[in-house]
């Protein structure tokens, strides 16, 4: 007697998600969104695993797993779940093979891509697909492309809106653009406080990063932006922002601020280099260029060189695509999606 009711309690503290972490998986190759999100069972979609976390209660983190394939969103999807979260206790989305992992390839990499209208009016309209809602979110391992309707114009694959919320993590993810079918025009749009950008790439973004209101504690670090044809970075006032080991090649303006303002940056141990302009300003015509850097603070860093980024010649894609060639300036930095550095032959 005792021990079924032993056994009722534990399924009903399983069922609410009480005090336990939860892990759903989504397959959209074999998975079914009338399944239980299992690993043995995982949904299909994204959309789909983000509901069912959105609903759980009690007090354990959570992950969703993405498997490999392409997740195509219809309309913007929202990471904000009833349960309390905090620095320990995270909404983490990530790959089930992570770039780091022995096995990992490209072809492991989960796709995101954006098929929405216009699904967004805040601030102007425009369309989104990864809406963060929540503070405490990581997001690690994924590759987004920009959106291919045809109705959209400014499309941010993953967007924190709330400047009242804060803590994000985004981590070696690639986020990949083509102006003529794809664009992305902000990789990552950021509200608020304690965002860090980790190991990502940014290829040809129109903006790699944006980020206006409320802006404290805001790390970029180990990313390669490249072929920004707007900006790399187009920032707010900010505090305590830290950008150091990142390479920007082959853009438009490296950085852009509010107004002719003199804000207090500093940028350390990067590479710049191959890029049309530096700094620069929105004024009523547009961008202007600017050299008004009393407050701006460099150390180490290095704007003379070349930088080449491996592209895919084969079709296979290499295992180091999109990052800097050894002949490259900055290629020591070990910028890109991988913590752990890959050899130079990409296998």
């Amino acid at each position: 007697m005792k021990k079924t009711i032993l056994t009722l309690y534990l399924a009903v503290l399983l069922k609410s998600g009480i005090a336990l972490a939860q892990t759903i998986y989504v397959n959209p190759g074999t998975g079914n969104d009338m399944a239980d999100g299992s690993e043995s069972s995982p949904y299909a979609t994204l959309e789909k695993a983000v509901h069912i976390a959105n609903e759980l209660t009690g007090s354990g983190a959570i992950t969703i797993k993405l498997h490999p394939g392409l997740y195509s969103l219809t309309d913007k999807v929202a990471l904000h779940p009833l349960r309390i979260l905090s620095d320990t206790v995270r909404l983490t989305l990530e790959a089930v093979t992570m770039p780091d992992d022995p096995d990992w390839t490209p072809a492991k990499m989960p796709v995101i891509q954006s098929i929405s209208r216009n699904n967004s009016s805040t601030q102007f309209v425009h369309s989104t697909g990864l809406l963060v809602a929540t503070s405490h979110v990581t997001i690690r391992g994924l590759k987004f492309l920009g959106s291919a309707h045809p109705d959209v114009t400014y499309y941010y694959p993953i967007s924190k809106e709330d400047e009242r919320l804060g803590d994000m993590e985004v981590s070696q993810c690639y986020f990949v653009s083509e102006v003529h079918s794809s664009q992305i025009q902000g990789a990552i749009w950021a509200q608020g406080h304690q965002t860090q950008i980790d190991h990502c790439i940014f290829y040809n973004c129109r903006n790699a990063i944006l980020l206006f209101k409320s802006v404290e504690d805001f790390s970029v670090t180990n990313c390669i932006i490249y072929g920004a044809n707007e900006s790399a970075i187009w920032m707010g006032p900010v505090e305590r922002f830290t950008f150091k080991n990142n390479v920007v090649a082959g853009s438009n303006y490296v950085w852009v601020r509010p107004g002719d303002s003199s804000p207090a940056y500093k940028f350390t141990g990067c590479v710049m280099v191959d890029n049309q302009h530096y700094m620069g300003y929105y004024g009523s015509n547009g961008l202007v260029e600017t050299t008004n850097n009393k407050n701006f603070v460099e150390t180490n860093v290095v704007k003379k060189g070349k930088a080449e980024l491996v592209i895919r010649k084969e079709p296979a894609y290499p295992t180091n695509y999109l990052h800097l060639t050894p002949e490259s300036t900055g290629y020591s930095l070990n910028a890109g999606i991988f913590k752990k550095p890959k050899s130079s032959s990409g296998m």
